[in-house]
């Protein structure tokens, strides 16, 4: 209380002293100002004893009276306050304003009010030496004490200087060297009159509000002839900070934003800059002034260049720009460069290491990042070099944030193209107010996502950078709304291109990135190693672990949390290309020419991924280290894992739940393609990455990896995935073939090498040449057949007879390798998939289809996979190239007995089983056993020819009798060639003929003898049969025609007519012998002399 009566005694002091320099300092206006000072000058004994008052005098008396409190009329600067706060449509009159001014300018420079201030601030002034060395009497050790009120602690000081802080602001002129140094500008600008005796008080507030406009306009170019001189701009920022702690010091932003303090911080307390804060919250609200909107912007983009002009901000963040040492270069331009983006940048920095920056400073902060996010025009260079793109494309739009999405989308090429100083001015923009570490500084995007972030991520904690993660996460599900998938990809889009932008990466990666790239600080920048680029390095570090087949040092690795981050970063970005910057700057060309119908999501990079060949190599480069990178880790394409869901959760779990996939994923999925769990979105993904992986065996990792060397040594040169599969496999089977001890082809690669040609089995798409080849006869022949489960290569199999050439060549041989390695026919594994498990589960893969065979006519065999073994029968019966088993065991004998039909035969036509019938006709007594026993097993099904044998009588074409009684012999000769007899004697032939060896018809005689043998008990069924089989050779004896004489001997003599035949043959040999013998000679005789000559 003693210190208040203090600072009120010395107050009044100054009002006692005040009337001698108000007399010797006042003009004299007119009458009525005479009039004034006489009255002054006779009552100046009184005033003296009395003590002068403002209320009192003439001038002023009725607007005191009318406009002041009764209170306040005994306190000179409380009427002077009253009164400099009038509203602006109140009149107050000319010798009143008068009187004022010269009061104003008397207490700024009067040597007695520096004696009080010298008196009230004793401690003060010991602080501040700079204050206390100033020239008394010119008014500067007041202006001095103005500017260093923050650091004033004392509290009588700090009363005494507050009061007269808004007597100096209340005109320009009464500010200490402002009108020396702004005199000019003033003029040139046209910002006022500097007359003393302009009356009206508000438009000194307008002169200030002029010169700050000027210094805004010059930061964003707009006025390039009228540059305000650096002096004169220093002390307009310098009133703009001394004015930044209470709002009435910065008259016209008072005086345009009365009503609105009342309207919307009424109760907000003066000082600190609170209620500047409190209007910069309401400035876009619907109900505020134009007027007040308009100075508050002016007074922020103030704040944009010089961080002091925000009270709050400059002194909660003190210590830790101390700390951090983030005072702005002096030598910095002040209106080009924006100081508070300096700022932000810096103690973001230091968040971003992980340093502590103090709570209050940070919500500062989070309030001026928010600011520079909401109104885009706060940041002089989005203004000057984004003007155009504004004018075009988001005029109307200034609120909110609007403006500035615009202009992000824009970039983003949806809207248009952008000149690149405005895109860098954006990601500067980006950087400074850092989003990605709170979405709720973007209002846009915050309003836009509301509802998803409350559906999809009310799990995490309000304003956690991981929203931003689950938005992307949820992008383009059902989810997501579209206006917040617009702002979120307009944002991500920047914060793409600056991996400092993310801070949870930034914050895992930032020692890795160091380490391996060389990085700078968060703030700073590098030409050698750009943004942009650190993400590439930390990537190529993330996924290239073997380089040249030798393996990459574990020190140049990169730690698992950073890994994760990146594959986190790499799953966002196969959302749009757009997000990925390398992808977007080198393939702009080509998206245009082959992807512009391409706009649905993920389409554009599918596009390019199918062009291929036709991208220029710049693009090619990325799209192909894209596509090699999803190889090694599929669950980068975000939405062909979404799709596959179902699948992966049946039949994929364990590998998906791999942090770190190295193919395996991908290779499940193609496993299991046709589960029933596979919906048509996941099969046709998949098929699309299978069948871009065949333009390049680099894209299939797991084969890249097991066969890198192999390649190199065996088929260099080759590119194409399908080629070096064919390269790799050739060489493999004749290798196999030749017994070669040492394979070329090492082990793990031979293993891989099986699973891509088991791929390559279920689709003809994914064997280019093959499909390029019969093209123009799947459309003729299989059109309404689907691709997948080798269905088209089933339906050309069928129809060979019809197919072209060229088609017909590459299907016969396709036949010819999957008939010598049978796990390769697709059709017939997945067909006789559960029959394989039953019987053939101890065969080898090669012997697969013998297996079955063999087992064909069980009672367990299931009725698909038996028809199925019975059409491959059939095309093996059609060329015995098309059975190795046959091949192999008869390659003596083929060229020996068949070589007549060996000289017809090409590669492009089978040879319609001829050398099978060939081999057929020769095995009963003269090729070798081994080949007899596998030319008699080409026969497997029998219903048939049991019915042609049992008609064999009725049969009238001749060339089908002939082929029938061909069966019988060959029957005869082997019970393997007669399977309904086989399968009837079956147990018969295991009891009693199993030490008989099969072939030259030996198995068969031991059954007819058991048949003869009365002690000897045969299955009935068995016996039936043998006793029709006896009748059919019996039939066969009468109707074949002898092929040779000893075909015609074994016929005379096992006829019942033998005697009669033998006796009518010697009958004819006697007579012809007798009638030679009687008749003499035919021909002519010769005569001796003939002979003799």
């Amino acid at each position: 209380m003693a210190a208040c009566r203090r600072v009120q005694l010395l107050l009044l002091l100054m009002s006692l002293c005040l009337l001698s320099q108000f007399r010797a300092a006042r003009p004299n206006p007119g009458n009525n100002a005479a009039a004034a000072a006489a009255a002054a000058s006779s009552g100046a004994q009184s005033r003296r004893s009395t003590g002068w008052k403002l209320a009192e005098e003439q001038a002023c008396r009725d607007d005191v009276t009318r406009l002041c409190p009764k209170h306040t009329w005994t306190n000179n600067l409380s009427v002077l306050e009253c009164l400099q706060d009038k509203k602006e449509d109140t009149e107050i009159a000319a010798d009143c304003n008068h009187l004022l001014w010269n009061y104003k300018l008397n207490l700024t420079t009067d040597p007695k009010f520096e004696s009080v201030a010298l008196e009230v601030c004793t401690s003060t002034m010991l602080e501040l030496k700079e204050c206390a060395d100033e020239e008394r009497g010119k008014g500067y050790l007041m202006s001095c004490l103005v500017d260093h009120r923050a650091n004033i602690t004392e509290r009588q000081c700090h009363q005494y200087i507050t009061k007269m802080t808004s007597i100096i602001f209340s005109d320009y002129r009464l500010i200490c060297g402002f009108m020396d140094k702004c005199r000019e500008d003033i003029n040139t600008l046209q910002c006022g009159s500097i007359a003393v005796g302009e009356k009206d008080l508000h438009s000194q507030g307008e002169v200030i509000a002029c010169l700050e406009r000027a210094v805004v306009r010059e930061a964003e170019q707009q006025d390039k002839a009228r540059q305000i001189k650096d002096a004169c701009k220093k002390s307009i920022m310098r009133v703009a900070e001394l004015s930044a702690d209470d709002f009435h010091l910065d008259r016209y932003l008072y005086f345009s934003c009365r009503d609105d303090r009342e309207r919307f911080c009424e109760n907000v307390c003066v000082g600190e800059g609170r209620v500047y804060k409190c209007l910069f919250n309401h400035k876009f609200e619907e109900a505020m002034s134009e007027k007040c909107r308009n100075a508050l912007t002016t007074r922020q983009k103030l704040i944009a260049q010089d961080y002091k002009v925000s009270y709050s901000l400059a002194k909660a963040c003190k210590a830790d720009l101390r700390k951090y040492r983030c005072n702005p270069d002096t030598s910095m331009p002040r209106a080009r460069e924006a100081r508070l983006s300096y700022l932000l940048l810096c103690l973001e920095s230091a968040v971003h290491r992980g340093r502590t920056v103090t709570g209050d400073c940070q919500g500062e902060m989070l309030d001026y990042r928010h600011m520079l996010m909401e109104d885009f025009s706060l940041s002089p260079e989005i203004v000057l070099h984004c003007r155009g793109e504004i004018e075009a494309h988001c005029s109307g739009l200034h609120r909110k944030g609007r403006t500035l999405h615009c202009l992000m989308r824009v970039t983003r090429g949806d809207k248009g193209t952008v000149d690149n100083l405005c895109q860098t001015a954006l990601q500067t923009l980006v950087q400074s107010a850092d989003p990605g570490a709170d979405y709720r500084i973007d209002r846009a995007l915050n309003e836009a996502c509301e509802s998803v972030i409350q559906t999809a991520c009310k799990h995490i904690r309000s304003g956690d950078p991981m929203i931003l993660s689950c938005l992307m996460e949820h992008l383009y599900t059902e989810k997501m709304v579209q206006d917040c998938e617009h702002r979120l990809l307009e944002l991500q889009y920047f914060i793409s291109r600056d991996w400092k932008l993310d801070p949870i990466l930034y914050r895992k990666c930032q020692n890795d990135a160091s380490r391996l790239c060389y990085t700078p600080g968060w703030n700073e920048s590098s030409e050698l190693m750009p943004p942009g680029a650190v993400f590439s390095c930390l990537y190529r570090h993330a996924y290239r672990t073997e380089e040249q087949g030798r393996r990459v040092r574990s020190t140049n690795n990169l730690t698992r949390d950073c890994k994760v981050e990146v594959q986190r970063i790499l799953h966002q970005r196969a959302l749009d290309v757009k997000l990925d910057p390398e992808l977007q700057k080198r393939c702009l060309t080509d998206l245009g020419k082959w992807c512009s119908e391409k706009t649905d999501t993920g389409q554009e990079l599918e596009c390019l991924q199918d062009h291929l060949e036709e991208l220029v190599s710049s693009c090619r480069d990325v799209v192909g280290n894209l596509t090699e990178l999803e190889s090694e880790d599929i669950q980068i394409e975000a939405l062909l894992i979404r799709a596959c869901e179902p699948v992966i959760q049946s039949h994929c779990h364990d590998v998906a739940d791999n942090q770190i996939d190295t193919g395996n994923l991908l290779e499940c999925l193609v496993q299991n393609k046709h589960q029933r769990e596979m919906n048509d979105k996941c099969a046709v993904g998949v098929t699309h990455f299978q069948l871009v992986q065949m333009k390049d065996f680099r894209f299939s990792y797991k084969f890249k990896m097991a066969c890198k060397e192999d390649v190199l040594k065996l088929c260099p040169n080759i590119k194409k995935k399908a080629d070096v599969v064919i390269c790799l496999s050739t060489t493999v089977r004749n290798d196999t073939l030749q017994d070669v001890k040492d394979q070329r082809v090492s082990l793990k690669c031979r293993k891989q090498l099986r699973v891509e040609e088991l791929e390559m089995s279920e689709d003809i798409r994914l064997e280019p040449e093959l499909h390029d080849a019969c093209k123009k006869d799947i459309n003729k022949l299989c059109s309404s057949v689907a691709y997948g489960n080798a269905q088209i290569i089933e339906c050309l199999k069928e129809n060979k007879k019809q197919l072209s050439q060229v088609c017909h060549q590459k299907i016969f041989k396709l036949q010819e390798t999957e008939m010598m390695d049978p796990e390769l026919d697709y059709q017939l594994m997945r067909v006789c998939k559960q029959m394989i498990k039953r019987f053939c589960t101890e065969s080898d893969a090669k012997n697969m289809l013998q297996c079955l065979k063999l087992n064909k006519n069980s009672e367990l065999m299931d009725p698909k996979c038996k028809q199925m073994i019975t059409k491959r029968q059939i095309t093996q019966n059609t060329d015995y190239r098309l059975n190795p088993v046959l091949r192999k065991a008869c390659k003596a004998d083929i060229p020996k007995f068949c070589q007549s039909v060996l000289n017809k035969a090409s590669d492009a036509n089978e040879l319609e089983g001829q050398v099978i019938s060939c081999l057929k006709l020769k095995y009963a007594d003269q090729i070798t056993r081994l080949c007899a026993e596998e030319a008699a097993a080409q026969e497997q099904t029998g219903q048939v020819e049991e019915c042609l044998k049992n008609n064999l009588l009725k049969i009238k074409q001749e060339e089908c009798k002939t082929e029938v009684l061909n069966m019988l012999k060959e029957s005869k000769a082997d019970i393997f060639v007669d399977p309904v007899l086989h399968t009837a004697c079956a147990l018969d032939l295991k009891h009693h003929c199993a030490a008989i060896n099969p072939g030259r018809g030996r198995q068969m005689s031991c059954l007819m003898e058991a048949l003869q043998d009365k002690q000897v008990r045969l299955q009935p069924e068995c016996k039936r049969r043998l006793q029709d089989r006896i009748d059919m050779w019996s039939y066969a004896a009468q109707v074949a025609p002898a092929e040779g004489f000893s075909d015609l001997a074994a016929q005379v003599m096992t006829s019942p007519s033998k005697n009669y035949i033998l006796l009518m043959t010697a009958l004819a040999v006697s007579i012809l012998f007798l009638v030679g013998l009687l008749c003499g000679r035919i021909t002519k005789r010769v005569t001796r002399e003939l002979k003799d000559r």
